[in-house]
This record gives C-alpha cells, sequence and structure tokens, in this order.
C-alpha cells in the first residue's frame, strides 16, 4: 500500500509540472516584443519549421521590422475561460493585441493563433502554427510588407521681395549603371570623371558599395542648377541621369556666410541629433541660417508602410503619415543690394552691413571672399575643399559676425559723448600744431599722430579732415568714466537681437588703465572692437532724431523698434549728421569720394591699425566707411576692407560704397 502511494504522488506531481498551452504563448509574445526572432522560432511546430528555416524566419522578421523602422512594441495575449476548455483538445486558440510605432505612425491590431500540442518521446509540449498573418492580419504568403519614407519639403529662405535664397530645384543626378557601363574601359571612365570633375576612384569607390547591382542607378554627381545639356554624359555607354530636388543657392557666393549650406548629415551629428529622429541620409543645415533655423526648415517627414501582393502591386496600407513642409522664412535682405556689396568688395578679404535707416531693417549681411554653397550639395572634391581651407584670405571665414578695431568710424560716439556731457563746443576751436601730439612727459615716447596740419581746428573740421588729436583731447578732457558712461550707453557690452550669434561689442578688455589708453579709445583704437552691424546702428540716432534704432532680419518682425529710445538730442543727432554730410561734400574731405551728384551722403571713413603690440612698427591696416542718403533715407551702410595700407588706405574702401549708393539711384 505505501510503496502505491509513492507512485501516485510521483505520477501528480508529474501532471502538475505539465506545461500550460497559456504559459507557452506568454513566451511566444514576451520574445517577440523582445524582438527576438530566434527564440520565437523555437516555439514553432514542426511542420511550419519545415515551411521555414530559423534563418528565413529571423531575416523575415528583421527585414520587415528594420523597414518600418518599428518600436516601442507592445504585445499582449488574451485569455478567458473558453481558452481553457479548448486547450482539451490537441489545439488552442489564443487572441493577441499588438501595438506599435512605425516611420508611418501607430500600427495597432487584434489577432488570433493557434497552438497545436505536439509529443515526443518523453513529453509533450504547446507550439504555435504559423502563417503570415500573425505578423500582419491581411499578410498572405508570397505577399511583402513595403515602407518608404515620405520626404517633407525644406522651407524655403526668400529675401524682403520673395526672391530665393535657399530654394528647392530639380536638377539632373548624373550616375551610371553597372551592367551597361563598360567599368575596364579607360576611355569611358576617364571621360566621365572629367565631365563630372572627379576622379576615376570616386567612381571606383561608389560602384563597389555593397548594394550596387548590375540593374542599379549608381548616383555620382549632382550637376549645376544651369547645366542642362545631358549629350555628352549620354554619348558614354552606361551613363543615365535622374530628376532630383535639391537645395540650391542661386546667389552663390554673395549669400554663403548669410544662408550657410546644407549637407549629408555625417555619423557625428547622428550621434547628437538622434534622439530628434535624424537618421543616415537625412540633409541637415551646418552653417547660416541653415543651421540657425534648421528645426523650423526641417519640416517632418511621414512615411507609408503597406503591403504588396506577390506580383509587387500595392494590396493595403498599414499606416500613412503625410509629411509635413518645413517653415519658409523670409528675411528682410535685399537679394540685389547684397550682390551689389559683394561685387563691389571684389573678393577682397572684407565685410559689410546693409541696414534700412528708418526701421533697422537688415539689408545686407556681406562676407568676403567667399565659397560656392552649392558645392556641398552637389558634390564637393577634396581639392575644392582643400584649396578654400587653406586659402590666407579665408573664403570660409563668417566676417560679419566677428569684431573689429573700428577706427575713425567710432569718432561719431566720442563726439555725441562730448555733446551730450556738455564737454564738447562745437563752436570751439582747438590750437593743434603739428602731425604729431602728446600730452605730457608722462607718456613718454607715446603720442597721437593725425594726416592733416590744420592749426586751428573745430568739431566740423575734426569730423571733415579726420583729426585723431582733436578727439583724444575731448575725451581726456571728458575724462574716462563720462567717456566710458556715454560710450558704453550706444550699446557696448550687449548681444544684438539678431539669430546670428554675435560677440558684444566692447570698449575695453578690462577697462581703460591709462590716459593714452583713453585717448586712443576717443578714436576707435586701443582695445575698442565693434561688429560692422552694431557699427551701422551706432549711426542710425544720427536719422533718427536721437533713437539707436535695434536690427531685425526676419520680414514677419518688420516694424520699428528702438533700441535705445533718446539715446541723444534731436539737436545733437542733426548737428552730427550735417558734420558727417561736410565730411563727403567738402572737396578736403576724407570721404569725399563718396560724393555723388544729386545725393546728399553723410559718412566717416576710418583706418584702423591692426598690430600685435605698441612696439610693432609695421602691422596692416583695415579700412572702413559709414554712410547713408539723408534724403531718402533707403540705406545705411557700413563696410570694411582688410589690409589696405598700401592700397591707400580707407580711400580705397570709399569708392566702393560709394558705387553700391550708386546703384540705389
Amino acid at each position: 500500500m505505501v510503496i502505491i502511494m509513492i507512485v501516485f504522488l510521483a505520477l501528480a506531481d508529474g501532471c502538475s509540472d505539465k506545461e500550460k498551452p497559456e504559459d507557452a504563448f506568454k513566451a511566444y509574445l514576451a520574445n517577440w516584443q523582445d524582438m527576438n526572432f530566434e527564440n520565437m522560432y523555437q516555439h514553432l511546430s514542426e511542420q511550419s519549421k519545415e515551411d521555414m528555416t530559423n534563418e528565413e524566419f529571423v531575416a523575415r522578421y528583421n527585414d520587415i521590422y528594420q523597414g518600418i523602422e518599428a518600436k516601442k512594441i507592445k504585445i499582449d495575449g488574451i485569455f478567458d475561460g473558453k481558452n481553457e476548455e479548448e486547450a482539451e483538445d490537441d489545439s488552442v486558440t489564443f487572441k493577441y493585441h499588438v501595438k506599435m510605432e512605425t516611420l508611418a505612425g501607430p500600427i495597432e491590431f487584434d489577432h488570433q493563433a493557434t497552438l497545436v500540442m505536439e509529443k515526443n518521446e518523453s513529453d509533450q509540449e504547446w507550439l504555435v502554427e504559423w502563417e503570415p498573418a500573425l505578423i500582419f492580419p491581411s499578410l498572405e504568403e508570397g505577399e511583402t510588407v513595403a515602407a518608404e519614407t515620405l520626404v517633407a519639403s525644406r522651407g524655403e529662405i526668400s529675401d524682403k521681395n520673395g526672391v530665393g535664397l535657399a530654394i528647392n530645384a530639380k536638377t539632373n543626378v548624373i550616375g551610371v549603371v553597372p551592367g551597361k557601363f563598360d567599368d575596364e574601359k579607360k576611355d569611358s571612365k576617364e571621360a566621365l570623371s572629367d565631365l563630372l570633375g572627379i576622379t576615376p576612384d570616386d567612381i571606383n569607390q561608389k560602384l563597389s558599395s555593397s548594394w550596387v547591382k548590375p540593374d542599379s542607378f549608381v548616383p555620382l554627381a549632382t550637376l549645376p542648377q544651369d547645366e542642362d545639356n545631358l549629350r555628352p554624359y549620354f554619348d558614354i555607354p552606361g551613363v543615365a541621369a535622374q530628376e532630383k530636388i535639391v537645395r540650391t543657392y542661386p546667389f552663390g557666393a554673395s549669400t554663403a556666410h548669410l544662408t550657410g549650406y546644407v549637407r549629408e548629415i555625417t555619423a557625428e551629428q547622428i550621434t547628437e541629433l538622434q534622439e530628434k529622429g535624424y537618421t543616415s541620409g537625412d540633409i541637415v543645415g551646418n552653417t547660416g541660417l541653415e543651421e540657425i533655423f534648421e528645426e523650423a526648415l526641417r519640416g517632418k517627414d511621414g512615411g507609408h508602410v503597406y503591403i504588396k501582393h506577390a506580383d509587387g502591386s500595392f494590396k493595403e496600407t498599414l499606416a500613412k503619415a503625410d509629411p509635413v513642409s518645413g517653415k519658409d522664412i523670409q528675411l528682410t535682405i535685399d537679394a540685389n543690394l547684397q550682390q551689389e556689396i559683394y561685387d563691389q568688395l571684389k573678393g577682397d578679404a572684407g565685410t559689410a552691413a546693409a541696414i534700412d535707416p528708418k526701421k533697422g531693417a537688415v539689408l545686407a549681411l556681406v562676407s568676403s571672399p567667399s565659397y560656392n554653397p552649392n558645392a556641398f550639395i552637389r558634390g564637393l572634391s577634396g581639392e575644392q575643399w582643400a584649396e578654400w581651407r587653406d586659402n590666407p584670405d579665408k573664403p570660409l571665414l563668417n566676417r560679419f559676425i566677428n569684431r573689429y578695431a573700428p577706427g575713425s568710424v567710432f569718432k561719431t560716439i566720442t563726439a555725441a559723448a562730448g555733446l551730450k556731457s556738455g564737454v564738447t563746443d562745437p563752436e570751439k576751436v582747438r590750437q593743434i600744431d603739428g602731425l604729431h601730439w602728446t600730452k605730457d612727459a608722462s607718456w613718454g615716447d607715446y603720442y597721437v599722430t593725425r594726416v592733416h596740419d590744420k592749426s586751428s581746428v573745430t568739431l566740423r573740421d575734426a569730423f571733415v579732415y579726420s583729426d585723431n588729436i582733436y578727439f583724444a583731447q575731448e575725451a581726456l578732457e571728458m575724462g574716462k568714466d563720462t567717456f566710458l558712461t556715454e560710450a558704453k550707453a550706444f550699446g557696448f557690452d550687449e548681444e544684438l537681437p539678431i539669430p546670428f550669434s554675435v560677440d558684444p561689442s566692447i570698449l575695453s578688455n578690462n577697462g581703460i588703465n591709462s590716459e593714452a589708453q583713453l585717448a586712443d579709445s576717443a578714436y576707435g583704437q586701443g582695445e575698442v572692437m565693434m561688429s560692422p552691424l552694431h557699427l551701422a546702428l551706432a549711426y542710425t540716432p544720427f536719422l533718427s532724431e536721437g533713437d539707436l534704432l535695434s536690427p531685425y532680419l526676419l520680414k514677419d518682425e518688420e516694424g520699428r523698434t528702438v533700441w535705445k529710445k533718446n539715446l541723444i538730442e534731436p539737436k545733437i543727432a542733426e548737428l552730427i549728421k550735417e558734420d558727417l554730410i561736410q565730411v563727403v561734400d567738402d572737396p578736403n574731405g576724407t570721404a569725399h569720394g563718396a560724393y555723388i551728384p544729386g545725393m546728399t551722403i553723410a559718412g566717416k571713413s576710418g583706418t584702423a591699425e591692426i598690430k600685435d603690440n605698441k612696439e610693432d612698427k609695421k602691422g596692416t591696416e583695415n579700412g572702413w566707411f559709414i554712410g547713408f542718403d539723408t534724403e531718402d533715407n533707403k540705406l545705411l551702410l557700413a563696410m570694411m576692407i582688410e589690409d589696405v595700407k598700401e592700397r591707400g588706405g580707407s580711400g580705397y574702401v570709399v569708392p566702393k560704397a560709394q558705387n553700391v549708393f550708386q546703384s540705389l539711384q
């Protein structure tokens, strides 16, 4: 009796360990949710395994889920008492619910799976009878799941008149079909490389990509926008063309530093931006406004996940999300003026900022020399990149966001400070002898110089002849504290409210620490550093009855905005404006080269010495001109050219600015 009872208990224990179909199905679903397709396969029935190998099963799931970019997969079994009753037979059906995110949005469905009981010599287990419908309910044998990204159109950048600065334009992509291209024929490859401006090695590298098949179209280069003669390419067997929409910069080099450029995302950028949905092959803004407004311009890609019949025809949509185009951005820039200024610089290293003197709208931001931004998307050769990178004039450098010593164009600020504080009397005559002046023996061998030897100097004379000594003496009479307080009110140490990151202008690095430094600062030397745009803005009080205007670059911000209200009194503003008119009108004026019959131009030229230290006897010079038309008030222009010492100083810059004003007539 004891022996019989032990055997009975042993049998009971064996029954309690028997696998339940519900547990088997839960394990299958858990592996599915974890995308552990290897383990999923182990839960399939023998018949299912005969129909599909482990490798085929894993590959099918991987291809589908990777193709549709499946993520956040959640799969739940639906169990009820009816399942337990069915389990008494050799098969049972369980329902399940699937939810996932894809490149085309969410996919969610309910379906059911059948499990069968299979016995072996020592045990029995419940296994899944697999069929394609388990992936998606309407998927049948021989059919495939397809996915495509519906690319969002990138927003365009235009000027104030709607003229495109960064647009999406149709162009031709030249490539080869390997099966038709005689890749061993030297003449064909060399002819194609010559036409495209790439090397035969570049062609070989692209043809050797793992995805390339004999009937593939292998893109090699994007043609320039205006190149539409394809005959020379088609004369080479196996060469073909496809039309493509690409980012295009119609004004090329003249707006390159303003717009920036886009290019295919790099591996480093993917690491930084993948949380924002960026993937390999995406186009991303790299510099300029393309980078600054990347999020708005980019838009949001859509997607389409669908089932195809065995013959490749469309069957059914599983999920679809339409793309959302990027936002178009309209600037206050005048593209024609931008081009005119760039052309006047003629490749010289320099910069310019132009504004509407009535409103503060930015009309042009120019940096020279420049580069062709189209090359970054249409194909940039290593030779061209090396040329730009190694060019001593630094065409890749954006000069309009840099700061420079302003030289004599700063004298308007010193005059305004003196007049506002009551120190400067416009009628007072200063007696100055010679071209050199030093205050006293405490200055040692340091002295201030000027160009014209005029003994009796008023404020107007000081402007016309650009007298450094006069302004140095005025600043010393004001004293450091008054000078710094009044000059700083022009916006020093403050950021400009524009999208570009421009370091604030400064009057000194760590305060003015000597009378000599104060004297130098009065005529824009010492440690004074200003950006071209800030310099242009610093002249707006002389047209706006004393208000310093705030700049804006976006059209939808249109409207006159004041940065510094009542910075100076209207009578002071008018006085300085009249003096600046004389700087241009007077034949002795240093900016008389800007004189235009029929126009009244007010302006100031300046030459800033660039030295490594005070003992540097050589150094270089940057030439400045800032001017505005006083009647129509269409333009206020600040222009600077580097290294003009051997080219006439600021006299080299003034005629170029004059040509810009003449273009407005």
